[in-house]
């Protein structure tokens, strides 16, 4: 069988937080309905996707890129990384990878990047769900480690609320130094 990985992330857009990407390779026999893209899905459909993708898929890979690789790459490079990661993680070998976006990891096996993939091509939406799921949770055990951020909340993304905490607090050592409005901070932590 001609095993294709599809891969994505979650959390390219936050103020705080890792970076976190999924590789999936589905099993055609076991077809999983309800998979599209993890933005358009309510987090309780993600969460009860999320075990079904774990056990029905052939394989599947969760990765990371750290907050100071993110500061030290750039957004971009730690997904790219962290998709990296991901792929060379699975426990099968697919001969091609199909990435959500318009930019993929440098990988010794094809690839190709589709925009939009996460709603066109299953694995692709498998991954995302993985990604999304898995950051999310993350980020609500971050928010105890940190209190007064929100984090369980917004996930570390720029909501008035999470502004306003590091207004009031500064940043925290999870805080991505390299992102506006975080520039000007001297690094904690």
């Amino acid at each position: 069988m001609d095993l294709i990985a599809g891969v994505d992330e979650a959390g390219r857009g936050p103020l705080a937080g890792p970076v976190c990407a999924a590789a999936v390779i589905l099993d055609p026999a076991r077809p999983i309905v309800g998979i599209g893209d993890s933005k358009k899905l309510s987090p309780a459909r993600r969460e009860r996707l999320e075990p079904l993708i774990r056990e029905q898929a052939l394989a599947w890979s969760i990765a990371w890129a750290s907050v100071e690789e993110i500061d030290r790459l750039n957004i971009l490079q730690a997904t790219l990384l962290a998709m990296r990661r991901a792929v060379e993680s699975l426990r099968l070998r697919p001969i091609k990878v199909l990435i959500d976006g318009n930019r993929y990891p440098e990988l010794d096996i094809a690839a190709e990047a589709i925009v939009g993939g996460d709603g066109l091509v299953p694995a692709i939406g498998a991954a995302s769900i993985l990604a999304k799921v898995a950051r999310d949770r993350f980020m609500v055990e971050l928010d105890a480690k940190c209190p007064g951020y929100g984090f369980a909340k917004h996930k570390g993304y720029p909501t008035r609320e999470h502004l306003e905490a590091i207004d009031r607090l500064g940043p925290c050592r999870w805080h991505r130094y390299s992102f506006a409005p975080l520039v000007n901070f001297d690094r904690c932590g």
